[in-house]
Order: C-alpha cells, then sequence, then structure tokens
C-alpha cells in the first residue's frame, strides 16, 4: 500500500514518532490513522520494557508554580543522557508531570514505594467498613483488593489518570515518550508544597 507523506507528517504531529517509524506503522495499519497510532503506542511499550533496566544519570529538575504562587512541584526525571535532557520532547514531559503533581497530589512515585504499614492500615479500615455491611469473608477480601487498588491508584503518580488525557496513566505517558525518545525515563523523586 502507498503511504502519502501528508498522512506520515499527521501521525508523527500526532505523536512525535519518527517519520521511519510512523510510516512502518502506517502501512501495518493498511493505512488507518487509528490503528497506526496503536501500533505505535504497543511499540512504545515493548521499547520500554527493554529499556527499563538501563542506568539513568542524566536528567533535568523542573519546578512548576500553579496557583498564583500557592501551588509549587519540584521534580527530577531522569534520562540516559545529557542530549535527552536538553530535547523539547524531554522538558515537555517533565513539565506536564510537575503540573500533574501539582493539580493531583500524588503521594507516592510506585505501589511500590508505598509503605507496608500504610497497605495494611488502609486494608485494616477496608476490612471494618465490609465488616460492617455483613457482607461474606470470600466476597470481604474481593472488594478490599478493589479498593485498595483503587487507593493506590489515588496515591501513586504511575498510576493515576493523566490530567491531560485521562484515557492514560502517568506510567503509560512515560512508557509512551521512552518510545519516542529512545532512552530509558524514570521519575527520580518529587516534592510538593502548597499554602
Amino acid at each position: 500500500m502507498e503511504i502519502n507523506a501528508q498522512l506520515v507528517k499527521e501521525l508523527r504531529d500526532q505523536t512525535g514518532c519518527s517519520i521511519g517509524k510512523c510510516k512502518e506503522a502506517l502501512v501495518e495499519a493498511g493505512g488507518d490513522m487509528d490503528k497506526a497510532a496503536l501500533v505505535l503506542k504497543k511499540q512504545g511499550a515493548k521499547i520500554a520494557a527493554k529499556k527499563a533496566d538501563r542506568q539513568t544519570g542524566q536528567g533535568l529538575i523542573e519546578a512548576y508554580i500553579h496557583g498564583d504562587g500557592r501551588v509549587g512541584v519540584l521534580l527530577q526525571l531522569l534520562c540516559e543522557s545529557d542530549f535527552v535532557a536538553k530535547n523539547d520532547a524531554f522538558r515537555e514531559l517533565a513539565h506536564d508531570i510537575a503540573m500533574h503533581i501539582a493539580a493531583m497530589d500524588p503521594q507516592y512515585i510506585s505501589s511500590q514505594d508505598v509503605p507496608a504499614k500504610v497497605i495494611d492500615k488502609e486494608k485494616e479500615i477496608f476490612m471494618e467498613q465490609i465488616k460492617k455491611e455483613g457482607k461474606p469473608k470470600t466476597v470481604a477480601e474481593k472488594i478490599v483488593a478493589g479498593k485498595l487498588n483503587k487507593f493506590l491508584t489515588e496515591i501513586c503518580l504511575l498510576q493515576q489518570p493523566f490530567i491531560k488525557d485521562e484515557t492514560q496513566t502517568v506510567g503509560k505517558l512515560i512508557e509512551q515518550k521512552i518510545g519516542q525518545i529512545g532512552e530509558n525515563i524514570k521519575v527520580g523523586q518529587f516534592t510538593r508544597f502548597s499554602i
């Protein structure tokens, strides 16, 4: 199938991926833009998985101030090289994540960072709530697991729905950027201040 340059340009503008990758995705998708974008997302996830163990010794500190100076965020976003740290797409990602942190106030980067005592306390609270409702133990455990998952989604940055596109999480956004940029990217740490 012949893929015209305009179609490739539109997909590139939409996804930020290279011209070559966009053309390959369009060929694979038979010229369908939505399918091609999905192909690129899947490729980004595969690339992110391959690069997950790579060292991230470079990056930048992003400062974001919101609400007439009433909320501020400092974010450390890490990558593999200083070349990527100076890249506009990387800087935009850092800005977007810092803005997300200001808006959503996550407490931890990922669910692996949540202390066991916090999880145990929440389980205990959820179990008490379920017991008061008189649910059977087997049903109660499933309900508690669901409530705990929802709780972790609310407090963990990488699991939160991204404020600019709630169809994807912050973690999936980072995976997508890893696929576009071609280097491992990680949130090092962040701090949110508010008055």
